[in-house]
């Protein structure tokens, strides 16, 4: 397979391919909201069709107990390599809505600075819709000019963005249909667009949501306020505590089973380009803060860590209500590096604040869900296959980087399929993910379409 030949059928069919796009992304596949649900099976009927004309011979939607899998195949010949790619179609909510520019599920073309080209401003668009569909788009490049070179398997999901619970026990039931050697996934971000780079790990997850509750009714603050413990303010001085002056995590065995690199494994994640100036403005932010003794990439890939994602309680409309609460909330998700366990850290996050609760309120800690973390060697002929990929489509090598996030599923992937999973991402970091204004520059949609057919090209060349 020619690069030139996948170029000029790109060339020839980019605003079809950008039109179908987003259409899909109309489409307010929010899984997290059960008004949504006619709205996710629309989005798998949409998939459904465009695997199909793309050319692949078997496409299903599969039942699970939650929002389907939608699955293709192609087999050219069972004894060549296969390749499964995965996705999902299901996105974020989309709240705080007014803090949109323009309507999430009304995508919108826009330059900025980084994207020059354009930019696609929607919902979706990065996370996870436009890379996924990169991958459908390059399949019919391939299909349409007669250079698919091996058998290729889809696994689009409806449930990523609300932890996945459906897929593991589908996967299981699975296990023939899936078989393969290699997993490429599009969901992470290069550096930037001319430093190409692959995610050679990912962090894992443990997600809690914890109750803190006082008095049996909410109070006149007045009447009881000093007398009676405000759960507000002791959830606040109970999740403050879980840091200390160096912003190290305060709770027992917490760091037991960390993985700690060596100098000369931190000097090569040194190497990757970092502008400290840049991201401070890219944030607004004055000066950075995190793990005393890390740098700010160390921070983000190879450290864990524990963060209020939502905290609420009391009154909090519009003008005043001077209440003492009876209860208060928060939503703490903890990132784990390699050899942490999601189900420890949960049970030592939940005896922690258990334990350091006063005995003037009950404390409740829910487990919502989790995922481990992964490592995916760049000695493998699945990353060398992507790396030959990107160097031939962005004219250098890319970097391996860690990646902070976290894809619960790959290594679900490792354990059930006994495959490792490629973290072939196009997108940025500054492209507000999970954030007001998510977009995904045309420039990385195209170039992604353009490099994934390449990895099979390498990937099947011995």
């Amino acid at each position: 397979m020619e690069r030139t030949q996948i170029q000029s059928y790109l060339n020839l069919n980019k605003e079809r391919f950008l039109s179908e796009l987003l259409d899909l992304l109309k489409i307010p596949s929010i899984s997290a909201k059960p008004e949504h649900k006619s709205d996710m099976l629309k989005t798998a009927e949409a998939i459904k069709k465009s695997l199909i004309d793309a050319g692949a011979d078997k496409v299903e939607i599969c039942e699970t107990k939650g929002y389907p899998v939608v699955y293709g195949e192609k087999i050219i010949d069972p004894d060549k390599p296969t390749v499964v790619v995965y996705g999902h179609y299901d996105v974020q909510p989309a709240d705080p809505l007014d803090l949109w520019d323009s309507p999430p599920f009304e995508p919108v073309i826009k330059k900025t600075d980084i994207h020059p080209d354009g930019a696609i401003f929607a919902r979706g668009s990065c996370d996870d819709k436009g890379q996924m569909y990169m991958h459908v788009k390059a399949f019919e490049i391939m299909m349409k000019t007669g250079t698919l070179p091996c058998n290729v398997k889809f696994m689009i999901e409806g449930e990523e963005e609300v932890g996945s619970p459906s897929l593991g026990p589908w996967i299981i039931e699975n296990k023939e249909k899936l078989k393969g050697d290699i997993i490429l996934i599009s969901d992470t971000s290069i550096i930037a667009n001319d430093i190409p780079s692959i995610d050679s790990g990912l962090r894992g997850l443990a997600y809690m949501e914890v109750e803190v509750t006082g008095p049996n009714r909410d109070l006149h603050s007045g009447v009881y306020g000093g007398a009676v413990a405000n759960p507000i303010n002791i959830l606040c001085k109970m999740i403050a505590s879980c840091h200390d002056e160096n912003n190290h995590i305060t709770i027992p065995g917490f760091y037991d089973q960390v993985h700690e690199l060596s100098n000369e494994e931190r000097a090569e994640m040194a190497k990757a380009p970092f502008d400290l100036d840049v991201f401070k403005k890219d944030l607004s932010i004055d000066e950075e803060r995190g793990e005393k003794g890390y740098s700010t990439n160390e921070r983000t890939g190879i450290r864990p860590t524990l963060d209020v994602n939502g905290i609420w309680g009391g009154y909090t409309g519009e003008g005043a209500k001077t209440v003492l609460p009876s209860k208060a909330f928060a939503k703490i998700s903890m990132r784990l590096v390699p050899n942490q366990s999601s189900q420890t850290i949960s049970e030592l996050f939940k005896k922690h604040f258990e334990t350091i609760a006063p005995n003037s309120v009950k404390v409740k800690v829910t487990a919502h869900h989790g995922g481990e973390p992964v490592v995916v060697p760049i000695t493998s002929r699945g990353f060398i296959s992507a790396s030959k990929a990107m160097e031939e489509t962005y004219g250098k090598k890319p970097i391996p980087t860690r990646s902070g996030g976290s894809i619960p599923i790959v290594a679900l992937f490792k354990k059930e399929l006994g495959m490792d999973s490629i973290l072939f991402g196009f997108g940025l970091d500054s492209d507000a993910l999970h954030s007001p204004n998510e977009h995904y520059g045309l420039f990385n949609f195209y170039k992604g379409i353009e490099t994934i057919p390449l990895f099979y090209k390498y990937f099947t060349t011995k």
